[in-house]
């Protein structure tokens, strides 16, 4: 079995298919995106995972942050923060769209968007936005 976080990160990814100017490029790892710079892509990561046990109920309700991050890269006339512009507002709907995550999350809950902006043979910028994800568990299993 698989843990709802995993299952989770994994349908995040379906859910933001299609992201504007990302098309199919999303990605669990910087790295794998940063060796497909063919336009802008996105990489979801987790953060952390941090779990509020109830001792009057059987369950753990967690707190997972996820940070989504798009990678842009900008050119002569174009910023590579501005480049990312469009990906980042596609991106923000599609999270907000399903705030249970197909059934598997309480809630979906932005918290901030960072920017850093990297030396490179182009102009390079990550454009990230963490979200906070509550989701419910039994005590006894992170599986359900």
């Amino acid at each position: 079995m698989t843990t709802k976080r995993e299952t989770i990160l994994a349908r995040l990814l379906t859910q933001l298919s299609g992201t504007t100017d990302c098309g199919s490029r999303i990605y669990r790892s910087r790295v794998t995106a940063l060796n497909n710079r063919s336009g802008n892509s996105l990489i979801i990561e987790p953060v952390s995972d941090t779990c509020d046990v109830n001792v009057s109920t059987p369950f753990c309700d967690w707190t997972l942050q996820v940070r989504v991050s798009v990678l842009a890269i900008g050119n002569s006339s174009t910023t590579a923060d501005s480049a990312a512009d469009s990906s980042v507002q596609s991106m923000y709907a599609k999270m907000m769209e399903d705030l249970t995550v197909n059934g598997n999350a309480i809630d979906v809950q932005c918290q901030s968007t960072d920017f850093e902006m990297i030396d490179a043979d182009q102009p390079t910028a990550f454009v990230s936005t963490t979200f906070n994800i509550r989701y419910r568990t039994d005590i006894d299993r992170i599986d359900q």
